[in-house]
């Protein structure tokens, strides 16, 4: 700088930085975020090429990528991420979670069936939003089981990498975790890499240099933003089905939509475009995640008729299998401190890929309270053969549907998490994090039978907030994500895995919000094609 300011005077110096600063910037910034409202009136009467229910960790990428060529709406049940500290700031990672409340809080609450506390987004951003922000990739075999192509499955990935991941600075805690898994024997060591793959590795995170959180939310920055308009705070009711077009098919013209706040019951309805050519219509797509997406087919009268009846609801498309097969990654969690502290919360960047891929560790400090933490290390069990369902508990969107994951209810999930357990012990009981906590090392073998373990599995077991099914392909949508049984309606987001990806499901959910809106440019592209040769 001394050189520098010999040749230069130093104004000309500091606008000179200034200026490369801001060229900086502006080469990673896209086109602007779109415009936002809650005023449910801007939006009442109006028509969208597309219209997206959910502008959650699928719906941001999805709805950015459809704006390149068409008009947009993209609806959020809860309000902006930008400017709530609790959601931008790693230094209150976890205090949204704490923090819950019957209509605005950025993470509902909800007690499944098997009295298990969970959560969901209710954000812009959805889960990203709140989430611990650990960013891997589906494995090859997930990519392949699941019938994507494989070069359009990383180009999407790409994309998502180029405006939200970044590569995260351990800690002295997730150094200590880092070495805890490779003594327990959970290797190769991979180093970072956003790959799914055995042994230890430090993952990527939303997180950036500055402890800022990049959500789905700002992939909507990379979209056209006069194509796109997100109305925020705003529930959908349901789905408008027309039983009566021509050629006796069933089609969506749009969807009802009323205040999240609770404030007003007054419905609103917004429309799809309808061209002259029928074949060009767009679609309403359900990106409400595992229990949005189920719950508003069936408010919308798409599901089990036997369901249905019990709400007075008219079946339009009879699917047994909406809310059918939905499932959570059994979770046990151990924790190694004696005591609350007042440590800093931090989000995890390791993960031991364990047992031929079937079990996930990872660990964190989590807070409990405003003044107070817990260091844990948790484990899950990455491909559960239990199944549940999803059924509604009222008509009102509003209020969470009821839900029942039978968490190791197959005999072959109690066996595994038994052997999870036993795996968690030693990772906890390692060297390295003995020391870390200042305790003498347990290297004797541990005294807790097969039995006691199997109760506390059964006893213990939380969620990992991996959700996913529902709305299953094959059974619910086809290979495109079309519903049966109606024109216009799909469904975009994890309610559709057949198994979740292995990993944290957030990469692959905003990869799946790409993919597909390429997917569909391109199905828009070959139509144009065929209809003029």
């Amino acid at each position: 700088m001394d050189k520098l300011n010999m040749k230069f005077p130093p104004t000309v110096v500091l606008t000179t930085f200034i200026w490369l600063l801001l060229l900086n910037l502006s080469l990673h910034q896209g086109k602007g975020l779109p415009y936002m409202t809650s005023d449910v009136q801007q939006v009442s009467g109006k028509s969208f090429d597309y219209i997206i229910v959910g502008g959650g960790t699928a719906g941001c990428p999805l709805a950015a990528t459809l704006s390149e060529k068409f008009t947009v709406l993209l609806v959020e049940r809860g309000g902006s991420p930008y400017g709530n500290p609790l959601v931008i700031d790693k230094k209150y990672y976890g205090l949204s979670l704490l923090q819950t409340d019957e209509f605005s809080s950025v993470a509902q609450s909800f007690i499944s069936k098997d009295g298990v506390s969970n959560l969901r987004g209710r954000v812009l951003g959805g889960s990203s939003s709140i989430n611990g922000g650990f960013y891997s990739r589906a494995s090859e075999d997930s990519v392949k089981k699941a019938g994507w192509d494989e070069g359009l499955v990383k180009e999407a990935y790409g994309w998502v990498e180029s405006k939200v991941v970044f590569t995260p600075q351990l800690t002295p805690w997730q150094s200590v975790v880092e070495f805890g898994l490779l003594e327990t024997g959970i290797q190769p060591y991979n180093g970072f890499s956003l790959e799914h793959l055995k042994g230890t590795k430090v993952g990527g995170t939303v997180f950036d240099e500055l402890g800022k959180r990049h959500t789905s939310a700002d992939l909507l920055d990379a979209g056209n933003p006069n194509n796109v308009m997100v109305l925020l705070n705003t529930t959908v009711k349901n789905i408008i089905i027309d039983t009566n077009c021509k050629g006796n098919e069933t089609r969506v013209q749009g969807i009802r939509f009323i205040k999240s706040d609770g404030s007003s019951s007054k419905i609103h309805e917004a429309y799809l475009n309808q061209p002259n050519n029928s074949s060009r219509w767009g679609d309403v797509i359900l990106s409400a995640g595992a229990l949005g997406s189920p719950q508003i087919l069936l408010l919308s009268g798409i599901g089990s008729h036997e369901h249905l009846k019990k709400f007075n609801i008219s079946v339009k498309v009879g699917l047994e299998d909406v809310g059918h097969g939905i499932q959570d990654n059994p979770s046990i969690a151990v924790l190694v401190d004696k005591m609350p502290a007042k440590r800093q919360p931090e989000s995890p960047q390791i993960v031991g890929i364990a047992d031929d891929f079937r079990f996930i560790i990872e660990a964190g400090v989590v807070p409990i309270s405003l003044n107070a933490s817990r260091t844990r290390i948790s484990a899950k069990i990455a491909f559960p053969a239990s199944k549940g369902k999803l059924e509604l508990n009222s008509r009102d969107p509003r209020q969470n549907p009821s839900v029942t994951f039978n968490y190791l209810a197959e005999e072959k999930d109690l066996q595994e998490c038994v052997k999870m357990v036993q795996l968690l012990e030693r990772v906890a009981k390692s060297e390295s994090v003995s020391m870390f906590l200042g305790i003498t090392p347990n290297n004797t073998k541990s005294m807790s039978s097969a039995d006691r373990r199997k109760k506390l599995c059964k006893s213990s077991v939380r969620t990992f907030y991996h959700y996913h099914g529902g709305c299953r392909i094959g059974s619910v949508v086809d290979k495109d994500y079309r519903v049966y049984g109606v024109k216009g309606l799909r469904v975009i987001d994890g309610s559709t895995f057949q198994e979740s990806p292995g990993t944290n499901p957030m990469a692959t959910l905003m990869m799946l919000g790409r993919y597909q809106g390429i997917k569909l440019l391109q199905e828009w592209k070959d139509n144009s094609y065929s209809q003029h040769p």
